[in-house]
Formats: structure tokens, C-alpha cells, sequence
């Protein structure tokens, strides 16, 4: 019996034919060059990310806005609590500091000088507190959407402005009621604002970076804001405790060219009329403005350089 022999298997592709074709680095990044593809995520030149950010000039006032009005939602007194908050505070800080360890025997008009220390303290402790929550706290939408990480942290610098804005016409009731009326000064305050908010809005960038990649610093943040509230000069006056040879000069150049006591005095020169140009540092609106570019600039390039990294890891 003869045996037949079996037909020949079907030519079908060889193992080599199914593996993908191998490129050299330079070779891959001609051929994504070649389609127009670029990296997912990358980070654009700073000239760019500038103009990416302000087409989103709207999100980011809208961001801003609906978290100001979330932010008190479930409380039964609302957007009131935007006033409360300092108003609060400051009577504590009067009967600690006034009171109990009298530090308003050094200062002329005490009140109107202790209640607007605090707003403008909280405006900025408010700011870099936020800045922490900025890349953690929307981690969702960081991971969902690509836009320029920084809208974040700016918008939330924004909602503290819109915040204090809506607070001071409290300050300004409370500064009349104790017999500071308004006057030309008061327009000093626009320019102080704004330096403080640059300022704000800088150092809340720097703060969301380091955050992002190391979340532990936001649990000592209100630790470094305590100790930097004492040493501004919110509950009592800078120039009357450094007077004489209390402390090294050294330290009365860095108390004194502290960037938050620097705010803090503006708005009282502007809005006090004890407060004098002799309770100010020397060159303060030099100083002002130099925390302002320092920091502002700063760091939104520090923030710029990190987009990449943002919601990765």
C-alpha cells in the first residue's frame, strides 16, 4: 500500500514579517517630525505658554468665580463668612494682643491699625494656602484635559483677590466708624494691592510646584504662615518694637524689608492717617515692587519649567 504524501503547508508571512520595523532615535524623531507629531504634554516655549494662558483668561476668571461662590455654599450664612473670617480673627488678635499684652499703648488708633493688618495678612496667607490645593486638588482635571498648569494656581490666586475685594468694604466701614474717612492717600492702596497680589500669585506658583511633587508641605505650610504672621507686624507695630538696639541691625533689615510687613504698612499709610511715612521702611515702594517682580516673575518661570511633570506619578 503506498502512502501519500501530505501537500505542503500554505505560504503564509515569516516571524520577521510580523515584528515591526526597528528605527534608530534620530531616525524616529524624523518620522514624527515628517507627521507633524509632537509629545504629548510637552512643555511649550515660554512665549507660547503665555499666549496659551491668556486665551484662557476667561476659564480661568470663571474657575476663580465659581469657587468663591462654592467655597461658603453649605454654610447657613453664605458669602458672609468672606467678612466674618477676618473680623473674627482681629477681635481675638485685639484681645490677646491689645488687651491682655497691651501692645496698643505703642499704637495710635490700635483698632483700624489691627483690623487691616489682618485683612491684608489673610489676603496673603490665603493665597499661598490655596496654592498648595492647586495641581492636588484638581489632579482630576490635570489628568483629563491639557491646558497650562499654571491657570490653576493663578486662578486660585485670583479667587483671594476677589475674596479681599468683597471683605473690604467691611474695612472700610470699620476704618470710618473709628474716624479714618476717605481722602486722596486711599488711592495708594490700588497700587499696593496690586503689587501684593503679583507678589501673592508668584509665590502661590512656587508653592504648587513644590507640592506637587512633595505633598508633606502642605501639612507644615500653616506652621510657616504662623511664624511669618508674628514677624509681619500684624498685631503690632514693626518700627516701635525695632526702635533703639533691641535686636542686631541685620534683623531690622530683614524684619523691616519683610515682603508681607512691606504690604501691611502700605495699606496702612494709605489708609490711616496716623501712620505716617516715618513708621515706613526706606525705599518701601522700591522694596514693594522688587518682592513683586522677584517673586511674581519668578516663579511663574519656575512653575513653567515642571509642565511636564504635572499629574504624572
Amino acid at each position: 500500500m503506498s502512502q501519500t504524501a501530505a501537500p505542503p503547508a500554505p505560504a503564509g508571512p515569516s516571524a520577521d514579517a510580523l515584528s515591526p520595523p526597528v528605527y534608530a532615535p534620530g531616525e524616529l524623531a524624523a518620522l514624527a517630525a515628517r507627521h507633524g507629531l509632537t509629545t504629548s504634554g510637552a512643555r511649550p516655549p515660554l512665549g507660547a505658554y503665555v499666549r496659551q494662558l491668556w486665551g484662557r483668561r476667561h476659564f480661568i476668571t470663571a474657575f476663580a468665580t465659581a469657587k468663591l461662590t462654592a467655597q461658603y455654599s453649605r454654610a447657613k450664612l453664605g458669602q458672609i463668612w468672606q467678612i466674618m473670617t477676618p473680623l473674627l480673627n482681629a477681635t481675638v488678635y485685639y484681645f490677646i494682643f491689645g488687651v491682655l499684652l497691651d501692645t496698643r499703648r505703642d499704637v495710635e488708633d490700635f483698632v483700624p491699625f489691627l483690623v487691616t493688618g489682618v485683612f491684608i495678612w489673610t489676603f496673603t496667607s490665603s493665597s499661598i494656602t490655596a496654592g498648595t490645593r492647586a495641581i492636588s486638588g484638581n489632579i482630576g482635571l490635570v489628568r483629563a484635559l491639557h491646558f497650562p498648569r499654571a491657570s490653576l494656581p493663578i486662578a486660585l490666586a485670583l479667587q483671594q483677590l476677589q475674596q479681599l475685594l468683597f471683605s473690604l468694604g467691611a474695612l472700610v466701614l470699620i476704618l470710618i466708624g473709628f474716624g479714618q474717612f476717605p481722602k486722596p492717600s486711599w488711592l495708594l492702596a490700588v497700587p499696593a494691592l496690586f503689587l501684593q497680589a503679583v507678589f501673592n500669585t508668584g509665590v502661590s506658583m512656587a508653592v504648587a510646584r513644590l507640592t506637587a511633587r512633595t505633598p508633606d508641605i502642605a501639612q507644615l505650610m500653616p506652621f510657616v504662615l504662623r511664624t511669618w504672621m508674628y514677624a509681619s507686624g500684624v498685631m503690632w507695630s514693626v518700627d516701635t518694637m525695632l526702635a533703639g538696639d533691641r535686636v542686631p541691625h541685620f534683623v531690622k533689615v530683614m524684619l523691616e524689608c519683610n515682603p508681607a510687613a512691606v504690604f501691611i504698612d502700605l495699606m496702612r499709610f494709605a489708609l490711616i492717617d496716623s501712620f505716617g511715612t516715618s513708621h515706613l521702611p526706606p525705599h518701601v515702594w522700591a522694596i514693594a515692587a522688587g518682592w513683586a517682580l522677584v517673586c511674581g516673575v519668578g516663579g511663574f518661570v519656575w512653575f513653567w519649567q515642571a509642565e511636564e511633570r504635572y499629574g504624572r506619578g
